[in-house]
């Protein structure tokens, strides 16, 4: 318990620090903080939600109208519940949950990490995890930390063989973002292994847990889907017109090309440094025969941002709750710490340098879609 207060603290200290860098990055230039926190890109989106409901368009002609029903349904329904409850205004609630939302992935990635290689490992994947260059969505009202809230300790249930609290968790990681059905697929993929094993004789729990785990995502697709008249297509509709649908990175390709020749000398780059690195992570994640959730819940996500058309500076966000390809750096950082304490310190100084520069500029001065 001691050591996940020690991670959790790591991380909120390392959070708090970048938003510390951030505000004075934004009073520089005149710009207001908390609004940057609070109401940046997809934060509009959920807030309009939380406030209004569904049913809200942007016009657009590329490739087509901007619908708010692309925007999964748990955090403005938390939004609105903190609203509702409490005299917080809206961007204020929405900070709230996800600064909370945050810190319970942090405990739960800890929690992952530990369970695995101990503890100093548990603390040091919490601490790469809020350095990485892109972290400083985990402190905006978005839903990466919720989805990855509810995705650790789905993954630590899992792994503890606790199948019907798995399942709730992966219910919830599906209503929160669209790659949420990643949990959803590592309950489902690592159940179908374990009843081949047992050859059918397992308990309920198992199959109440296989049952609820895709139940958040499948009922929000299929209620878009009858409400645009498509039962099975409309949510896909939904997202197409939005440039978002899976061509196995075609599209991708196309944007990145394009991007790279007119886009931002920084974001894009930087976008794809961070979808090759974590490709590389994955491969030694395999080599290293990490466990079978693990495995599979970083694939889809990987999976996901590679083949997904779409914004590619928002790559690297999408990858923000596949923490277990951190776990070989956070192996790798304990053995440094260990052995060589000084060259561990200046590359966590160094992490944190980057990441909180960068956030920065991403939310300050970028006008690229986070």
């Amino acid at each position: 318990m001691r050591a996940s207060w020690v991670a959790v603290s790591l991380f909120l200290g390392a959070r708090l620090t970048g938003a510390a860098v951030l505000a004075l990055v934004a009073h520089s230039v005149g710009k207001h903080p908390l609004t940057l926190l609070a109401r940046s890109w997809d934060s509009v989106w959920y807030l309009g939600i939380a406030a209004h409901g569904y049913g809200h368009d942007l016009p657009s002609h590329h490739p087509g109208v901007h619908s708010d029903l692309a925007f999964f349904p748990l955090y403005p329904a938390l939004v609105r519940a903190v609203t509702t409850l409490t005299p917080l205004g809206g961007g204020t609630a929405g900070l709230l949950l996800s600064w909370t939302a945050a810190a319970v992935a942090a405990a739960g990635i800890h929690a992952v990490g530990s369970r695995l290689h101990g503890r100093a490992t548990g603390i040091a994947l919490v601490l790469l995890w809020a350095l990485l260059p892109h972290s400083v969505v985990l402190s905006l009202a978005y839903t990466e930390p919720v989805l990855t809230a509810f995705a650790a300790w789905s993954l630590y249930a899992v792994l503890a063989g606790n199948w019907l609290r798995a399942g709730v968790l992966a219910a919830l990681a599906g209503l929160a973002r669209p790659n949420g059905f990643a949990v959803a697929a590592a309950v489902l993929g690592v159940a179908g292994v374990e009843v081949w094993r047992r050859r059918g004789k397992v308990s309920h729990r198992l199959w109440t847990g296989v049952a609820l785990a895709p139940l958040g995502w499948t009922a929000y697709v299929l209620w878009v889907g009858r409400r645009k008249g498509d039962l099975l297509g409309g949510y896909f509709e939904v997202q197409r017109l939005w440039g978002s649908k899976f061509d196995f990175g075609r599209g991708a390709l196309r944007y990145l090309r394009a991007m790279l020749l007119d886009g931002s000398r920084f974001v894009v780059p930087m976008a794809l440094a961070v979808v090759a690195v974590a490709t590389l992570l994955y491969v030694v994640l395999l080599l290293d025969r990490a466990p079978l959730p693990l495995l599979v819940y970083a694939g889809v996500l990987l999976l996901i941002a590679l083949g997904g058309s779409g914004f590619f500076e928002s790559k690297p966000r999408f990858l923000l709750p596949a923490f277990p390809l951190l776990l070989p750096l956070a192996r790798g950082l304990v053995r440094t710490a260990r052995t060589r304490p000084w060259h561990a310190t200046v590359l966590v100084a160094a992490l944190a340098g980057l990441s909180y520069l960068y956030g920065a500029y991403l939310v300050v001065y970028a006008e690229a879609p986070l």
